[in-house]
């Protein structure tokens, strides 16, 4: 491709100029779906609700000069905010900046307006980033960790993303993957009921270890297979790819995990960055200042920061590949017996805006930008139980560093920089159990 056409291209796909295609064609499709639109449909929103939907909107492009973005103060990164267009202000929310801990003069910045938050700006290095990002796709989107495409098709063993390196290296060719419905071992097998209407939204009591028991105790059957589907190109399925599961096995049909299969394997690098992200905040900074005078709300023993240098330890969570229509809509995450550990989410890939809020929809959230190496950390009983969601992965906002030859032997770079182009990857980390907690060897079985 040469420069002219880059040009060409860029401009007919800059969402934000008037007279590119892209504006031309957003500005067409939002009146055609706004015409009939009731004139006070935002009036019942909740204020959550209402920031969802600013962010989310394609057409006018959302200003996000309300969106906290250090990189748009941050002069190593103003290749990246200039290319992608996308820009927020280093000012644009109250926090407070921390030193981390260890050598170098990192800096972190907490918020007060929401105790345990914790957010670390480009704290994956380039390296590290292309690493992760090779790690998500080709080690771990894999047998025996589950995807949501494993429920639907048969998936290769060798895994699909590595299937389509072989396709695209000319190795073999572009074969069907088939669909799981129909195949004989189905009907043996007990799934959870297909829904026939309106899905049912649910809505847990938290998990901790009081109710333990019934947590095991609840049936978890494999979801059912669609019956609609049929065979796909290997390279057509690959943007189909929407997670794949960390440690424990998250039933989502129950939104519970499934302790019954055991725990699954956490990669060594993933523990690693977690366990120097949560080792590197100075906690007595986050917590020790009164930022949370309700010590109940940590439990009956009180708060556990001060030891979590040595009873962290991350064991289930999920990767997420967002391509850029997708959204993560408002939740909380209940699901962790563990209800105040550090939640350690990475970014990689495009950039999105994130919302944090409070312990219900009605608390307005605070806007972040999060950009490919900015680690966010979710800690405490009052982060961890807040709504937050991801309304917008922000289109075009591939970093330079994560483009072209790095300097490696990596002749398979350029077919993940295509993918990333129009993709956000986020590892999201968490601690299920409480450091000390036995659950019982009855309720695990070998995988």
């Amino acid at each position: 491709m040469t420069a002219s056409t880059s040009t060409q291209m860029t401009a007919s796909g800059d969402i934000h100029d008037p007279s590119s295609a892209a504006y031309k064609k957003a500005r067409k499709k939002h009146l055609k779906s706004t015409r009939n639109r009731p004139e006070h449909i935002d009036a019942d929103w909740t204020p959550f609700r209402a920031a969802e939907k600013k962010y989310k909107a394609r057409f006018p492009p959302p200003d996000l000069s309300d969106v906290l973005d250090f990189a748009a103060a941050d002069p190593t990164r103003a290749e990246e905010v200039v290319r992608g267009k996308w820009k927020g202000r280093a000012d644009a929310v109250p926090c407070t900046e921390v030193q981390l801990r260890g050598d170098g003069g990192r800096r972190a910045y907490i918020f007060p307006g929401t105790p345990g938050l914790v957010l670390l700006p480009s704290f994956i290095s380039p390296g590290e980033q292309r690493r992760l990002v090779k790690w998500a796709l080709s080690e771990h989107a894999r047998h025996p960790n589950e995807t949501n495409l494993d429920t639907h098709y048969v998936l290769p063993n060798e895994g699909l993303w590595n299937q389509y390196l072989r396709i695209r290296r000319g190795e073999c060719d572009d074969t069907d993957v088939l669909p799981r419905a129909g195949l004989q071992d189905n009907a043996k097998t007990e799934f959870e009921a297909e829904a026939v209407g309106p899905r049912n939204l649910i809505c847990n009591e938290p998990a901790s270890p009081k109710n333990y028991a019934d947590l095991v105790s609840t049936p978890k059957p494999p979801a059912m297979p669609s019956q609609a589907l049929r065979p796909v190109p290997t390279s057509t399925l690959v943007s189909r790819l929407r997670w794949a599961n960390i440690g424990w096995y998250y039933h989502w049909g129950t939104k519970q995990y499934d302790f019954s299969r055991g725990p699954g394997k956490i990669s060594s690098l993933v523990r690693s960055i977690c366990k120097c992200v949560v080792e590197r905040i100075p906690w007595a900074d986050v917590f020790g200042r009164n930022h949370d005078s309700d010590e109940m709300a940590w439990g009956e023993s009180g708060p556990d920061w001060t030891d979590w240098d040595e009873t962290y330890e991350p064991d289930a969570g999920i990767v997420n590949f967002y391509q850029t229509k997708d959204t993560l809509m408002a939740h909380v995450d209940r699901s962790e017996l563990s209800a105040t550990s550090p939640l350690v989410s990475i970014s990689l890939g495009c950039a999105a805006v994130f919302l944090i809020g409070g312990l219900t929809r009605d608390d307005p959230p605070i806007p972040i930008l999060l950009r490919s190496g900015d680690v966010v950390v979710m800690s405490g009983p009052a982060c961890r139980r807040a709504y937050h969601g991801v309304p917008r992965i922000l289109e075009r906002t591939l970093p330079p560093h994560l483009e072209g030859d790095d300097g490696t032997t990596d002749e398979n770079w350029a077919i993940y920089q295509e993918y990333l182009r129009g993709t956000r990857i986020n590892v999201n980390v968490r601690q299920v159990f409480p450091k000390g907690f036995n659950a019982p060897i009855s309720t695990a079985r070998p995988k």
